[in-house]
Formats: C-alpha cells, sequence, structure tokens
C-alpha cells in the first residue's frame, strides 16, 4: 500500500520497512501516534498483513473491539516489525 496521504516527511531518511500480521480473528486498527507532524492509522482485517514504512523510536499501537469500544491491546515498537534495514532499497525494486 502506498502512503499518499500520511507520508512519512521527508526529512526522515531513517526510514525502515515494517509488518504488521492481525493474529486475531476480528478486526484492528493500528496506529502510529508519537511521532511529530505525522500520524499513521490503519484497519487490518482478521489474519490480514499490513506493510507501512515508519520511523526508528515509532510505536503501533495495537487496538482491539470489545463489543463497546475499541481498546488498546498492545504497544510493539516498529523496530520489532520491521522487514529490513532500508525501506527504500527494497521499494525501490518493487517500483
Amino acid at each position: 500500500m502506498t502512503q499518499t496521504l500520511d507520508a512519512l516527511p521527508l526529512d526522515r531518511p531513517d526510514k525502515i520497512l515494517c509488518c504488521y500480521q492481525n493474529p486475531w480473528s476480528e478486526l484492528q486498527i493500528i496506529r502510529i501516534t508519537n511521532i511529530p507532524y505525522w500520524y499513521f492509522e490503519r484497519v487490518v482485517f482478521a489474519h490480514d498483513r499490513c506493510l507501512f514504512e515508519a520511523v526508528p523510536g515509532a510505536m503501533v499501537e495495537i487496538y482491539r473491539d470489545n463489543g463497546l469500544t475499541t481498546v488498546l491491546a498492545n504497544l510493539i515498537p516498529c523496530e520489532h516489525l520491521q522487514m529490513a534495514t532500508s525501506s527504500s532499497s527494497i521499494l525501490g525494486v518493487m517500483a
């Protein structure tokens, strides 16, 4: 998925490619809110994967539906979801 509306700031050359897989049978919402001037949010359906770019230090918030509202279920450093050391080299090959 290409990020167009919420791309990382251009002054962040240290992007990393990350992948999150939803292990549950319900949808989840993932967010990154701790990076200044950048907000990331995606819905990840049951057992689906989400590929995204982030920067070191970013934290992924995982929200699950409890029937009444969404609840913060987990907080994961993006470094733990990192797929490669340089997303630009991988994404450049795909383009």
